[in-house]
């Protein structure tokens, strides 16, 4: 069993890149590529090979050279992929972990991650497709598409790491980029997916390397004519107030969190604020608000990866109200989303019992990430029995009703009457 950290573990030497390594960094990463078109991510760990993460699994990569990684090689690898950038060695060093992004000429970008564990490094690399996605590559509903038509006010995509939230905000920018000429600047961290000017112009500045922080791109963003702001990601105080504050001057604010549903998302926005604050910030969010999506990743039943389930919250009447007033009994984001189908609403567990309904994932797949597992479970309980008792009743058939017996007639008739009878 692995021990636990303490003040005795030995902290890891500066990255390096040693010379003469048995086989280069960009050959494993190309080696690691050829694995699969669908690999997402990229793992280096100490005491193990080489990984990849496909359709949600681990995977070893066999390398002669590499067999397994030891503590010098993630090292070097880790030096290779930081390649002199100072913000990153110092992060590093005094944070623990760092994120820079590296590309690999004719291959693809990576989002990188590197971060010290028990004396020594470890390496995340997020694999970037080459292309922007497009709403027919992501399968994203339609009914996104409006938020390309509108003028102003905030959008968040939100979900846990790994769920889409880039893929799907990148074909939103692509989308507007398609159909209006308006000037777009992104905020990143790092960049990823690289916008061409179509009708649009876009400007793609990086954290650290354009500018130190989000909320300072963002507050200069404000001086430079933008009609669209994309923010990687909303991660304090500041930067939601700016964020707000651009929506309310007439700036569509495109942008990101690490939220599980549209409720969470909107206590979490709201929790940053002091007590005295919130209040104030409910009504100015449910003002600026235009669409929240939430998505998830769930594993396809049949074994060929994942597919993504979306919560839509749209700015209504009725969501604005429970956004600023707050949730109680009946009046919930949940209610509103379960009765906004018209408005183009759905919550998640609309999505996972239709799902399980077509067969796209398991039965309980489905609960393990439904909202409300309960309420989802009663749903569905008509399906839940369907392939033990109500399939084999399905396919038998019904008796046919035996004719109705008639009576004789002889005991319809008076009986001093046979002779009737018998002629009849």
């Amino acid at each position: 069993m692995d021990s636990p950290i303490t003040s005795s573990t030995p902290e890891p030497s500066e990255p390096t890149s040693p010379a003469a390594p048995a086989i280069t960094t960009n050959a494993v990463l190309k080696t690691m590529l050829q694995v699969s078109s669908q690999v997402s991510d990229l793992i280096f760990s100490p005491g193990r090979p080489p990984q990849v993460e496909l359709r949600g699994q681990l995977v070893p990569v066999k390398i002669a050279e590499l067999p397994m990684l030891g503590p010098e090689d993630t090292q070097r690898i880790a030096g290779d992929l930081i390649n002199g950038n100072k913000q990153a060695i110092t992060a590093l060093r005094d944070q623990g972990s760092c994120d820079t992004s590296y590309s690999l000429a004719g291959e693809g970008r990576f989002r990188v991650n590197i971060f010290k564990q028990r004396g020594s490094y470890a390496i995340v690399m997020r694999v970037i497709p080459r292309n922007v996605p497009t709403f027919a590559d992501l399968k994203l509903p339609e009914q996104l598409g409006e938020i390309a038509s509108l003028k102003n006010g905030i959008v968040l995509v939100t979900g846990p790491t790994g769920s889409g939230k880039s893929s799907t905000m990148a074909a939103i920018v692509d989308r507007i980029n398609e159909t209006h000429g308006y000037h777009i600047i992104t905020i990143e961290d790092p960049v990823e997916f690289i916008h061409r000017h179509k009708r649009s112009t876009i400007h793609q500045r990086e954290l650290h390397s354009d500018t130190p922080s989000f909320s300072l791109a963002l507050r200069a963003a404000l001086r430079q004519a933008p009609k669209v702001i994309l923010v990687g990601e909303m991660r304090d105080k500041e930067t939601i107030e700016i964020a707000m504050e651009a929506a309310e001057t007439g700036h569509l604010v495109l942008s990101t969190l690490h939220t599980t549903d549209a409720s969470k998302t909107v206590e979490r926005i709201v929790g940053v604020f002091p007590l005295p604050e919130q209040h104030i910030i409910r009504n100015r969010l449910s003002k600026s608000f235009r669409w929240i999506i939430s998505q998830r990743l769930i594993p396809r039943k049949d074994g060929s990866g994942r597919v993504a389930a979306f919560e839509m919250l749209k700015s209504t009447l009725r969501t604005r109200e429970y956004m600023e007033k707050g949730e109680g009994e009946g009046k919930s984001l949940i209610d509103a989303m379960v009765d906004g189908n018209l408005d183009g609403m759905q919550c998640f567990d609309q999505m996972i019992e239709e799902m399980i309904r077509k067969g796209i994932v398991e039965f309980d797949t489905g609960l393990a990430y439904a909202t409300n597992p309960g309420n989802l479970r009663l749903q569905l309980s008509d399906h839940e029995q369907e392939p033990e008792t109500l399939a084999p009743k399905e396919t038998v058939a019904p008796k046919a009703a035996p004719p109705p017996k008639v009576a004789p007639k002889v005991e319809t008739h008076h009986p001093t009457e046979p002779e009737l009878i018998i002629e009849r």
